[in-house]
């Protein structure tokens, strides 16, 4: 198995405390039974990704902002989703949208969701952290490549993206040697399409390459037409007991 290949690339700690990210369930009102799911005692989770209308919205949701107060006033940091598109949205928009999150729903912090991974925009993206974390202080910044970027990034954010995608890549995916200067907790991994006969496996990739913070579902993106994330795994009981306090289903 590749991932397995370069102990110096990943970590071979199987003891790596495995926590959730959540990139984002539909809106509340779309997905009642996802959100409250979320306030469960036990659920081991680090952050949820609150997405209104592909980011904050025109105007103020009520549904959003008494989910994320639901989440907040339990211990979970909510993060407000903000699209870098991949460097194509200006700096301007960028932030007006973290202002109305923060304005609206009092978020903890911000996923930059397609966010560059190249050296060239690396000068930009800093500039946009500095700017969040200005407007929030001790904001949690994500910064969501997708994929590994430059390694100057690591040095911007509290936690990287360094995979999002489909199980049949992630299962034959390496690690970039640099993330082993790092503690896992600096690294997230979102995976669709993964079965439930394989999470244990998707689990082993998660340890072995040294993500702390993960997000696995059966659902699928259809080839691109569909977001996976918006709705919760059908083996959601059962990837909380195997990595948190324990759900019973």
């Amino acid at each position: 198995m590749p991932y397995l290949t370069s102990s110096a690339a990943g970590t071979a700690d199987t003891d790596v405390r495995l926590g959730f990210g959540v990139p984002g369930f539909a809106h509340p009102l779309l997905a009642p039974a996802e959100w409250g799911e979320l306030t469960r005692p036990g659920t081991p989770l680090h952050w949820v990704v609150l997405n209104v209308a592909d980011g904050p919205g025109v105007r103020p949701d009520p549904h959003c902002l008494a989910a994320a107060g639901r989440l907040r006033n339990g211990g979970v940091r909510v993060l407000g989703h903000l699209d870098a598109a991949h460097g194509a949205r200006s700096f301007a928009k960028v932030v007006s949208d973290a202002q109305r999150y923060l304005d609206w729903y009092q978020v903890d912090g911000f996923l930059l969701d397609r966010c560059p991974a190249g050296r060239g925009k690396l000068p930009e993206v800093r500039r946009t952290v500095t700017t969040l974390r200005t407007l929030r202080d001790g904001a949690h910044i994500v910064l969501g490549h997708g994929t590994h970027p430059h390694p100057g990034y690591a040095e911007n954010a509290d936690q990287l993206v360094t995979f999002s995608g489909s199980w049949s890549d992630y299962r034959w995916s390496q690690v970039a040697e640099w993330t082993a200067d790092y503690p896992p907790d600096r690294f997230c991994h979102f995976v669709h399409g993964v079965p439930r006969g394989h999470l244990d496996e998707a689990l082993r990739v998660a340890r072995w390459q040294g993500a702390a913070t993960i997000y696995f579902t059966d659902h699928t993106d259809r080839d691109g037409h569909t977001d996976p994330w918006q709705t919760m795994p059908g083996y959601w009981d059962d990837i909380v007991s195997r990595i948190g306090t324990g759900v019973s289903e």
